[in-house]
């Protein structure tokens, strides 16, 4: 088992994993690490967008399995009821607007 991290950053989409050989995602860790602020609840609330996308296609709407998931500041999400197989080269690519808050943390397994 295997694990990686890596910052979303923002504005842009960014390739949070490349599968080298066939490998099973286990469990995907989404965090805002912006403050949560009582006064002002949705200061920090970010949007998530996260693709599994196949070697050598594009980034598109057919290959979105998270569509502007609201990640509020403080807060964590975690994607680990289904498992998903990837081949030599696949992508887990995430996108996020300003605020550019989120980090992610994937873990994978050898299938």
């Amino acid at each position: 088992m295997a694990i990686d991290s890596a910052a979303i950053t923002g504005g842009s989409y960014t390739t949070v994993y490349t599968s080298s050989g066939s490998n099973a995602v286990t469990c995907i860790w989404i965090c805002n690490t912006a403050t949560y602020d009582p006064l002002n609840p949705t200061t920090g609330l970010t949007y998530l967008d996260i693709h599994f996308v196949k070697n050598g296609a594009g980034i598109t709407t057919t290959n979105q399995v998270v569509n502007q998931l609201p990640v509020p500041a403080g807060e964590s999400v975690t994607f680990d009821t289904e498992k998903m197989i990837l081949d030599t080269g696949d992508t887990v690519v995430m996108y996020t607007p300003l605020p550019y808050n989120l980090v992610a943390t994937i873990s994978t397994i050898p299938v």
